[in-house]
């Protein structure tokens, strides 16, 4: 059996754990294992437990290294009960416009999946919106891998590049979209009802825009699961970004560990929080006028604001954290961010502390990155380094969709550590400190990051986003208490084959055998 096991992960491409020190496999086999293996191994973290602090209340810097303990979890988004193949029919066609950046787009497509199959609808391939902030037209097809992605989720949903023209009155017309506004957050009823009446009356509806068009919290662990396996298997991008990113790994494991932190102190967040009072008059107008033409009016008191956590961590503050926690000045920081508003002066103090700092432009020696420093593929990459890195850590995990992404998605890839500061407890440390009290400061630091969950599975707790923490949904156990936590059988991608072929034996299952059938619904019900 265990010759079996072992032959099983060879031919998978699982040459060992992923729960190890992640220096001991090759980068190639990580990004391997992350983005084309559609089920992730069945392997357990039998590793010791860590102890991430020590008894003399110290942070043990070492421990946070590894990734965290598993307690017999692992990630598996594969379904648990008679999940059906997309029938031989569809009921006609879903497109969708994406807006946001590339990490509200990403969860806006995992939406889309579900809302399709919720539908029994035939998805287009989604529309990304290139908007005026990041001012890029690659659309998905010049960002993902597209016939990874269709072929992923086959046993789901049914998915084509376009709709197909249809025939009529001697002459091929493409079939026009019904479009509507889904309501912010709207339930899966919305869609069975509502969006559905119109997709049979026209055969194809427009949803636009699709941020955040579908509640997070579901009641159903099979849909939630759906989600993952869209987010984590299907969404895999292109193979250059893949090799690019695997690259800037490469070079920064050849020295060692390193960690990667998204420094959120741009003027967008700046500007949503309220926190103006540490810039110049200059900056804070320039910060105002931003707020006012993007956000909504609002009395914002930065001192209040600043007193429960709501202004972004400075980089001199990120650093004197990491400091305290017993990071020293040899650690390898890769920064992923945007531009940094205030400049240097900022990011100065921070780098007094850390001098060994990258980011995707310094390593990248091809050049590539130097002109698209703005555009979803330096976002895309960035995306990759973070996840492949020993540590990360976000300095704003609010409403920062790229933070939270990455957290949901290191905690699904083996429980890697992350460092989340609790802005709201380290506010009080940091105002004594500028008021001059300053004995106990770092001993302060760490009373409450000793307090941090540190990549390990724990229960979502709201405002927590289910792309933050996909636990339980998307994890099982193969020694569970409870038999819902129970791991799927290991034969089940040959289940899923078998389910799929019996489908498609029954019926014409077809995109053109579907379209035709569509067709002339669409035509009767309009009285052509």
């Amino acid at each position: 059996m265990a010759m079996n096991m072992r032959r099983r992960q060879q031919q998978l491409g699982l040459g060992g754990g992923i729960h190890g020190k992640v220096g001991k496999l090759s980068i190639a086999g990580i990004v391997l294992i992350v983005c084309t293996f559609y089920f992730l191994s069945s392997r357990t973290n039998t590793s010791p437990p860590r102890s991430v602090v020590r008894s003399e209340g110290q942070v043990n810097v070492e421990e946070l290294w590894e990734t965290a303990p598993s307690n017999g979890w692992r990630p598996s988004s594969a379904p648990r009960s008679d999940w059906l193949p997309p029938t031989s029919q569809t009921n006609g066609y879903l497109r969708v416009r994406c807006n946001g950046g590339l990490n509200q787009q990403r969860t806006a497509i995992c939406n889309a999946v579900l809302a399709a199959r919720v539908m029994n609808a035939t998805l287009v391939l989604p529309e990304l919106d290139a908007n005026s902030f990041w001012h890029d037209d690659s659309g998905f097809q010049g960002i993902y891998d597209v016939e990874h992605f269709i072929k992923t989720l086959r046993y789901d949903v049914r998915i084509v590049e376009a709709i197909p023209e249809i025939h009529k009155n001697g002459k091929n017309k493409k079939l026009k979209s019904y479009q509507l506004r889904p309501p912010r957050d709207a339930p899966i009823s919305w869609y069975t009802t509502v969006a559905l009446q119109k997709m049979k009356e026209h055969g194809a509806i427009y949803l636009t825009p699709f941020s955040h068009r579908l509640a997070e919290e579901i009641d159903n662990a099979e849909y939630q699961r759906l989600r993952c396996r869209v987010n984590y298997h299907a969404l895999r991008f292109k193979p250059h970004i893949m090799e690019l990113s695997h690259s800037i790994v490469n070079r920064l494991r050849a020295q060692g560990h390193f960690m990667a932190l998204h420094l959120r102190f741009e003027m967008d967040m700046l500007s949503f929080a309220g926190c103006f009072d540490i810039f110049t008059p200059g900056e804070q107008k320039i910060l105002r006028k931003y707020r006012e033409e993007n956000f909504a009016p609002k009395d914002l008191v930065y001192n209040e604001r600043r007193a429960i956590g709501k202004c972004p961590l400075t980089p001199e503050e990120v650093g004197l954290i990491l400091r305290a926690m017993g990071f020293d000045k040899s650690t390898r920081i890769y920064l992923a961010a945007g531009d940094l508003f205030g400049g240097e002066r900022f990011m100065k103090p921070f780098r007094s502390l850390f001098p060994r700092l990258e980011n995707h432009s310094s390593v990248d020696t091809s050049g590539e990155l130097a002109s698209n420093t703005r555009g979803l593929l330096g976002s895309a990459v960035d995306y990759m380094v973070c996840l492949l890195a020993d540590i990360f850590m976000p300095t704003y995990d609010g409403p920062s969709n790229f933070a939270n992404n990455l957290l949901g998605h290191r905690l699904y890839y083996g429980f890697r550590t992350v460092i989340r500061p609790d802005r709201k407890s380290l506010a009080p440390v940091f105002i004594d400190r500028e008021n001059g009290h300053t004995a106990g400061f770092e001993e302060a630091i760490r009373r409450v990051m000793r307090n941090t969950n540190f990549g390990g599975p724990h229960k979502r707790v709201s405002p927590e986003s289910f792309y933050t923490n996909s636990w339980p949904e998307c994890f099982c156990q193969t020694s569970p208490q409870n038999p819902a936590d129970k791991c799927p059988p290991e034969n089940i991608m040959e289940i899923l084959n078998s389910k799929l072929e019996r489908g498609a034996l029954g019926g014409d299952s077809s995109v053109t055998g579907s379209l035709s059938n569509l067709t002339a619904l669409v035509v009767k019900r309009r009285g052509k």
